[in-house]
């Protein structure tokens, strides 16, 4: 395990990747409709005790715009969603949005002088732990964390608050309905919120651990085809959506049965290996580089046309050519080229069918005429 702090940092407080970032849009989808359920549900409990019972006018008051704050920004979030509206900081205000509706509804018994039911509540505390443990659903480490240091912090504040405003343990207040008021209580309640925010903050990093076997080739550790193939499909999507460009690399080693007869399997996958390496630190940490099969690699590139594509593949096979792989044996390099074909969206194609067989035969002409050399379009060069 890497004790590093600054590595530790990065690897708590970091990017979901892109598919899990898909699916927690999906899930924070389904707590916007969850939360808009029980908004209006509480919605309807104030308005049904005003008419139908009698009730502390300032009571009902409180309550009526508290609900009804609480249902109008339930449904603006769950507009903004269900339109596919999903900036990278909406998990974090959505998240913070339920753990403060409960602090809210805490509050609202101090502001109707019940200091006892905001400190001991047996109902509304749990709301805490539901609005917790949906961050799991938004498959993001870093709002699993904000959002429960958010909960620890602000339930604090009212602990502290309630106990240097009122003096909670007065015989005045006896028989004491809601139990009388022991900070060793209100501290076990923080701690067990700082568990729930751990184990949510696990569930999702398990999640991205076991999407990490599953999507890796175990001989580059490249993304392997699978998960290739539904990038590719996300970035289409998000491409038709917003109406951007999209190119697509199909890249393979030259002569590498010959290596492979030359110098035996284990030289080529060390071959391999450097390849993928070069290939890891060519292009943006939002492309896609992935090992297609035996000496084929894929590269998506999101938001790049044809022409920067082809620059930008133009500059790897030049690395690649220019650099010395070892070999298994005695220390022996080999020299070794790539070939590679490129297909852009919209201009080449509108799925993900039709650019992969237009890259592929792109480069296989990349092949037939030579070798080390990338075609995309009309550009070619030797």
């Amino acid at each position: 395990m890497d004790l590093n702090p600054r590595n530790l940092f990065h690897s708590v407080w970091s990017r979901p990747d892109p598919v899990l970032a898909e699916a927690g849009v999906a899930g924070e989808l389904l707590v916007a409709k969850i939360r808009l359920s029980l908004a209006t549900l509480l919605l309807l409990i104030p308005l049904i005790n005003s008419v139908f019972f009698a009730m502390d006018r300032k009571e009902s008051i409180v309550g009526l715009c508290l609900t009804t704050g609480t249902f109008l920004l339930s449904v603006v979030v769950y507009l903004l969603i269900s339109r596919e509206y999903s900036p990278s900081w909406l998990s974090f205000a959505s998240s913070s949005l339920d753990v403060t509706l409960v602090s809210a509804g805490l509050v609202l018994f101090l502001v109707m002088s019940e200091p006892h039911t905001a400190v001991n509540s047996k109902v509304v505390f749990e709301g805490y732990f539901l609005a917790i443990g949906s961050t799991s659903l938004r498959y993001d480490k870093r709002v699993c964390i904000s959002a429960g240091l958010l909960a620890f912090f602000e339930y604090l504040a009212i602990v502290y608050f309630a106990a240097t405003h009122w003096d909670l343990n007065s015989p005045a207040y006896a028989p004491y309905p809601y139990g009388l008021f022991s900070w060793s209580a209100q501290i076990s309640r923080l701690i067990i919120m700082l568990t729930a925010s751990v184990l949510s903050l696990a569930l999702v990093m398990r999640s991205q651990r076991l999407l990490q076997l599953a999507t890796s080739d175990p001989l580059t550790g490249l993304f392997n085809r699978g998960y290739v193939d539904d990038r590719l499909a996300l970035e289409l999507s998000r491409a038709r959506r917003y109406g951007n460009v999209l190119t697509l690399a199909v890249i393979d080693a030259d002569h590498f049965k010959s290596l492979n007869d030359r110098h035996g399997h284990p030289s080529g996958d060390l071959v391999l290996r450097g390849i993928a390496s070069i290939l890891r630190d060519s292009f943006r940490q939002s492309d896609t580089v992935g090992r297609y099969g035996g000496e084929e690699f894929v590269v998506v590139l999101p938001e790049t046309d044809g022409d920067a594509a082809w620059r930008k593949l133009e500059s790897l096979r030049e690395l690649v050519a220019s650099t010395a792989f070892a070999v298994a044996g005695h220390g022996e390099q080999v020299r070794m080229t790539v070939s590679a074909g490129l297909a852009s969206f919209p201009d080449d194609g509108e799925d993900a069918a039709e650019l992969f067989a237009l890259a592929d035969e792109r480069m296989f002409q990349a092949k037939n005429e030579g070798r080390n050399r990338v075609i995309g379009g009309q550009a070619v060069l030797s």
